[in-house]
């Protein structure tokens, strides 16, 4: 009875917290949790203990199995209980696998949904900062008032520090590192500084004699494995770590590369024109020079042969044949006149080129239909997501796959997704000028998801629509939610759409609705 009660009784324990930190590791602290295990005999509470763990999907967490071993080998006497880090409420949990060699085990809960974390299965070098999460015992003893604050929802307790190696504790691949953990700690992740999974915590050495401490965590090839065999789906991402900051500046330095470049191509076609307009005035000029000159010469001709004729009426006359003379100098006065008028009206003042002709008419891609969007690593920021192809087919009224209606947002379209099964909101958008894809995920509180969900209640627009209201009114609702999101998205997705080929299969929306279908 003391145990139901101690359950129950959690649905009225209510907290207050400081404002969570918006970084990647307050983003994966939402999905730890505290497992307290509590023992009973003849309906009397005879051992109580507890450690930490973290969602690998929205109702199943794992932890140490040495956390949760009495409840292994006394199911019918040991309660597990899953304490998330937000809300006010605790969950009643029931193991589903248990491996001891591995120190690992799979617990499940009904009544909420956490955010599940994403593991890392890349190398992690040696000396790179680590991050542990979870509930260290020393801290509950310091600050816990009585039993309840065992079992009442807290945010986890962050350390760090650096990774110190890879060795075999008991047959187990462990990974060796610095960042303080104690007592409780047990089963709670070791962490890279994106918040992806690298290890399970599951021990410390002992600091005798002033001796260092160390903490051992079950590594990530061995917690793959453990869910593996447990088949048990779970996400994971082997993209590199990059800060959000850091992704920032990347992203403008590519742009401003990008405006460089386009300057630079810029320039040296104004160059090269230059050049082409030059060569055909030189070119233009030695013609006309050489036509000037062959006039001037059309003209010489004429005035010899003006002249010529004209002294050949001379000899006529004196021959005494008028007839003859007159009409030979009729003949060269015409050619001298001829002569006279080519000379004045030979080629004079600057060449006129010819107008250039027209630049053919760029090919415009076309920025409607089918289309495949893959992504652009460098300007995403990929942290938690493994983006494959997508696929889109998009009309002229922002009707997206058929189905689902995106709002007008100046030259770009979007549609702002708030799920009831995650604690994640999604902008996606896509960009006619460039014809680009993209998805921008914000990792919320449940304080945040439970705003935007209120807010959503007010979209009703859900499906295409030939209304330009309808749409008008979509986009000023989206507004009030967009307003309530922090300032900048924890993930970014780009992509780079082309038109499908025409053996491309059709493009359907996820369940989500306005999710675009990802190519397999």
């Amino acid at each position: 009875m003391l145990i139901s009660r101690l359950i129950a009784g959690l649905a009225l324990l209510m907290f207050s917290t400081m404002p969570a930190r918006a970084d990647d590791i307050s983003a994966a602290g939402r999905g730890v949790v505290r497992i307290v295990t509590i023992a009973s005999a003849e309906s009397e509470v005879v051992g109580f203990g507890h450690g930490s763990g973290f969602a690998i999907a929205p109702n199943r967490v794992v932890t140490n199995a040495h956390v949760v071993e009495l409840a292994a080998r006394y199911p019918d006497n040991v309660v597990i209980g899953v304490v998330p880090s937000e809300g006010d409420k605790s969950y009643q949990g029931k193991l589903i696998a248990y491996d001891a060699q591995r120190d690992l085990a799979l617990i499940e809960f009904t009544g909420t949904r956490l955010p599940p974390l994403t593991l890392f299965p890349g190398a992690v070098t040696d000396g790179e900062s680590v991050i542990a999460l979870g509930y260290p015992g020393n801290v509950d003893v310091a600050t816990a008032q009585s039993a309840a604050d065992f079992i009442k929802p807290l945010g986890p307790v962050r350390s760090q520090g650096g990774f110190a190696g890879i060795r075999k504790l008991t047959g187990v691949q462990v990974l060796l590192h610095t960042a303080g953990i104690a007592r409780g700690n047990s089963g709670g992740p070791l962490l890279d500084t994106c918040g992806r999974v690298i290890g399970a915590n599951s021990a410390i050495t002992k600091a005798e004699e002033g001796d260092s401490s160390f903490g051992f965590a079950v590594a990530d090839s061995e917690l793959v494995a453990f869910l593996q065999e447990a088949k048990q789906p779970f996400a994971q991402t082997a993209a590199p770590c990059i800060s959000a900051d850091e992704r920032l500046r990347q992203g403008r330095d590519a742009q401003l590369r990008s405006a460089e470049a386009r300057a630079a191509d810029a320039q040296a076609n104004a160059a090269r024109e230059a050049l082409q307009q030059q060569l055909a005035l030189d070119k233009a000029q030695v013609a006309a020079e050489r036509k000037r000159e062959n006039v001037i010469a059309i003209a010489g001709v004429l005035l010899v042969m003006g002249a010529m004729m004209i002294g050949g009426a001379g000899l006529l006359e004196s021959r005494r044949r008028r007839q003859g003379a007159i009409w030979s100098a009729a003949g060269g006065g015409v050619l001298i006149i001829a002569a006279a008028i080519v000379f004045l009206t030979r080629p004079f003042g600057d060449v006129k080129l010819p107008p250039p002709e027209p630049s053919p008419t760029p090919i415009v891609q076309a920025t409607f239909g089918k289309m495949v969007c893959r992504i652009a690593p460098d300007r995403s920021r990929i942290n938690l997501s493994n983006p494959g192809d997508v696929l889109i087919d998009w009309q002229p009224d922002g009707c997206m796959n058929g189905r689902t209606q995106y709002a007008e947002n100046g030259a770009k379209w979007d549609r702002i997704l708030v799920p009831n099964d995650e604690q994640t909101v999604s902008i996606l958008e896509y960009d006619l000028a460039t014809r680009s894809y993209s998805e921008s995920r914000y990792l919320l509180t449940a304080a945040q998801m439970k705003q935007a969900r209120a807010l959503r209640g007010a979209v009703k627009q859900k499906a295409c629509t030939p209304s330009e209201a309808d749409r008008q009114l979509l986009a000023r609702q989206q507004t009030a939610i967009r307003d309530a999101l922090p300032s900048r998205p924890d993930e970014w997705l780009v992509y780079d759409c082309n038109p499908a080929p025409e053996a491309a299969p059709a493009a359907t929306s996820s369940p989500a609705a306005a999710e675009p279908r990802r190519a397999q």
